[in-house]
């Protein structure tokens, strides 16, 4: 997609026959030219004059690369550019291939930002029943896709533990007849963790992810226990080591095998960013996902308190990218997990198809969630929004609704559109639309409107900082190791399992 007004303003007599589909914008003192495929080329401004007068031809010495990257027509390989593009959109009839499952919304902390609109440990009319499970599974293997992600959360979501040992066993039994790739991971706050529990999640491989937002002053600022000044430092800590101990015992590669962490980002971690990076550091944790605040839940009440506007968060990002990246220079394996999602979108011929930064959002077709009480929701937001007292995010019910009917549903249909950047004004024209993704539900708490004026959403400012950040970067890689860097961040190795049927041990 070209800027038309401007080239023929500057180009009268331009032939845009002669040039492929492209976008652009200037970066680090030179034209950044982006492709649907995903490929990508620098010019200085010179040559992107010429290019666009339709002198660099022939004998150019970047004419190469421009014809094999889809820019140029004289010479392109029409069809292998357009299997570059079907490559890159293979998910898109895929299905939902995540599922949320809220199995509780009972918790014992009290976090600053909490998202989940969590109620307190004696509502056990907020846990999920077994029959309800029951129906979340035969209702996730409806899905076409080939691979299905359980991804259970909370509230705590080990509170209702009998939930996830059922879902676990039941998927992997039904999973038999429907041949299809099934994993299940567990986000919990390891607060009400136990050994028997531990032993059961490492028997039965449900992978583990926690919260962890840095030293024991900003997580237990952060996330302090219900009704107490007390932090969970200490006990997260406690579990990560135990866990990552029991992985090593059982033979299992600690470089794929280990507790995976999220952190949040408050003002608290703003002012400790280089500390937090190495604490993750220290425990082995590989991956860092550097993740600002979302509006939902009760940080709409605390956010004076915590919050952070995204230009502060921006600049506290890049002095944390940068860090990452001196110490992959060092030789420390860590990467950044928004830049990696990135470049797996530049440095790659695939999508990584991670729901919430694809065109369109990956929500009622790419992720569903199913509340507690067996309502279902197009994604987490929805749910999110609908606990804030707004229902209009809500599918139907288990048992009434199937997979293909969320799929098909208005309120799905309606996100998309919402989404697809090739029909949004400015994000079509966009250099960053065949790497970003909007998220209409962000749109719609911070302007109850799903379209939202973009390049004023927080959303939009973070997706452009962070691809504008790694293409200055690599504008700037003279001698290619920085590309090396970045391209193993994107390499992905599955932690191979034999999962065989859940034991009940």
């Amino acid at each position: 997609m070209i800027n038309s007004g401007t080239i023929r303003l500057e180009h009268p007599r331009l032939d845009a026959d002669a040039l492929g589909p492209f976008r652009f914008g200037r970066i680090a003192g030179k034209v950044l030219l982006t492709h649907d495929t995903g490929e990508w080329h620098f010019l200085s401004e010179e040559d992107f004059q010429a290019l666009l007068a339709g002198q660099l031809t022939i004998g150019h010495p970047e004419q190469p690369a421009l014809v094999a990257k889809g820019f140029l027509r004289e010479g392109m390989d029409a069809e292998a550019v357009a299997e570059r593009f079907r490559r890159k959109k293979r998910w898109l009839g895929m299905g939902p291939h995540l599922h949320v499952v809220i199995t509780t919304l009972r918790c014992n902390q009290a976090c600053k930002y909490c998202h989940a609109s969590r109620t307190d440990m004696d509502r056990v009319d907020t846990d999920m029943s077994l029959e309800t499970a029951r129906k979340v599974v035969d209702a996730a293997l409806q899905s076409p896709s080939p691979y299905i992600a359980f991804e259970y959360q909370g509230g705590e979501p080990t509170v209702n533990f009998d939930v996830i040992r059922f879902m676990v066993q039941y998927s992997r039994e039904k999973n038999r007849y429907e041949n299809k790739t099934v994993e299940h991971s567990l986000v919990t706050n390891m607060t009400t963790m136990t050994e028997e529990i531990g032993e059961w999640l490492l028997a039965n491989d449900v992978l583990l992810c926690t919260s962890l937002d840095g030293p024991k002053h900003v997580h237990d600022w952060n996330r302090p226990h219900t009704g107490s000044t007390s932090g969970t430092y200490d006990q997260v800590m406690h579990w990560i080591q135990w866990f990552n101990r029991r992985y090593v015992e059982m033979g299992r590669d600690p470089n794929l095998w280990h507790v995976d962490a999220l952190m949040t980002t408050t003002r608290k971690s703003v002012e400790n960013w280089k500390e937090i990076i190495d604490l993750y550091v220290s425990l082995g944790i590989r991956n860092i996902y550097l993740r600002p605040l979302n509006p939902f839940g009760f940080i709409t009440k605390t956010w004076k308190q915590v919050g952070n506007d995204m230009p502060e968060f921006m600049a506290f990002y890049e002095e944390a990218l940068d860090y990452i990246i001196e110490l992959n220079r060092q030789g420390v394996q860590i990467i950044e997990g928004n830049a990696a999602i990135f470049l797996k979108k530049m440095l790659t011929p695939d999508d990584p198809n991670f729901v919430d930064i694809r065109s369109p959002i990956g929500a009622g077709t790419g992720q569903i969630a199913y509340n507690y009480d067996g309502r279902i929701f197009p994604s987490d937001e929805g749910r999110m929004i609908d606990a804030m007292g707004n229902p209009m995010f809500e599918l139907g019910r288990l048992g009434e609704l199937s997979i293909g009917d969320a799929i098909r549903h208005p309120t799905v249909r309606s996100m998309a559109v919402a989404s697809l950047l090739d029909s949004l004004p400015q994000c079509s024209e966009c250099w960053n639309a065949p790497y970003c993704g909007v998220r209409p539900l962000h749109n719609y708490m911070q302007g109850k409107d799903l379209f939202g004026q973009r390049p004023n959403t927080p959303k939009c400012k973070q997706h452009m900082g962070i691809a504008r950040l790694l293409f200055e970067r690599l504008a700037a890689d003279s001698d290619g190791s920085l590309d090396r860097i970045f391209q193993r961040w994107t390499i992905q190795r599955p932690r191979e399992t034999a999962p065989g049927p859940a034991t009940n041990d």
